[in-house]
């Protein structure tokens, strides 16, 4: 297998990388190369509460499969297929008002998720995919004309994203709140139980195309949310947009806080291959 010290001076310049995390990314790539080539690419997914690393690591992964394997990856967040704000006040109107905040299932455009998946696996070599964007400070989609595009088909398509491969089942039934925003503002766990159902149909669709299922364990809540508003305060590096502060990101969290203890819990007998990130991004992968 290639060394990590391989894969750390091959980087480009500006991604934050270590040795541990360059080494998950060469196991990762190792087992992505070794899946049985088939006429579409591989979906690969990879999940991991908010902060976790995910998409820092799906970035090296896709390095080392360029310069390890000479596999040529489309990389797609999650993140990037959220409803923008429009339909999300809709479902507010019409659904529950918590569905107007972005994150839990549901809130994301499923239908052009999968169009998007399949265009990249039936694209021929002159054809271009538009691959969506989503601005998180301004809490919306960006225009169609700042997508980028991808060219042609692609070897590995990854997958990234905070419930890529969670499960309806996975989730505890409801036997009432288990924060401040729960008992506040969903007390009888109607906007859960509507979240629930969302899970249950078009994710678990995406989620059985789902060949590999890598999946980034932390150590706890306040890590999500220490995690979170440091990502907070980078994407408004520079700018004058405004940003969550603790109490907001706190509460942003809560919205998640269920599903992602649901997904702690599956993700040792759901995943195909388990990591544990320490608070100085070091993986450990956790034999099962």
């Amino acid at each position: 297998m290639p060394l990590p010290e391989d894969l750390l001076e091959a980087l480009p310049s500006g991604l934050p990388a270590n040795r541990s995390s360059a080494e998950a990314a060469c196991a990762i790539a190792e087992r992505i190369a070794r899946l049985p080539r088939e006429a579409e690419a591989p979906l690969i997914g990879i999940n991991g509460a908010q902060g976790s690393g995910k998409t820092t690591l799906v970035k090296l992964v896709a390095e080392a499969l360029a310069k390890f394997h000479g596999l040529r990856p489309c990389l797609l967040s999650l993140d990037d297929f959220y409803l923008g704000q429009p339909p999300r006040h809709q479902l507010a109107r019409l659904v529950h008002p918590l569905c107007e905040t972005r994150g839990v299932p549901g809130t994301h455009d499923t239908i052009l998720l999968g169009d998007a998946l399949d265009a990249l696996g039936r694209a021929g070599p002159a054809e271009r995919t538009a691959l969506p964007r989503f601005d998180k400070l301004d809490d919306d989609r960006t225009s169609r004309e700042d997508w980028p595009d991808f060219a042609g088909r692609p070897d590995v398509i990854l997958l990234e994203g905070w419930c890529v491969g969670l499960r309806a089942e996975d989730v505890p039934p409801w036997t009432g709140p288990i924060n401040a925003l729960e008992s506040v503002e969903d007390p009888e766990g109607a906007w859960f139980a509507w979240s629930l159902d969302e899970l249950s149909t078009d994710y678990a669709a995406i989620w059985d195309r789902i060949a590999l299922l890598v999946s980034i364990e932390v150590r706890d809540l306040e890590t999500v949310i220490d995690s979170r508003l440091k990502q907070e305060e980078q994407l408004a590096a520079g700018g004058d947009r405004p940003r969550m502060d603790r109490i907001a990101v706190t509460r942003f969290v809560q919205h998640y806080e269920r599903f992602t203890r649901a997904l702690w819990a599956a993700m040792p007998m759901r995943a195909d291959i388990l990591f544990r990130r320490d608070g100085e991004f070091g993986f450990t992968e956790i034999a099962r």
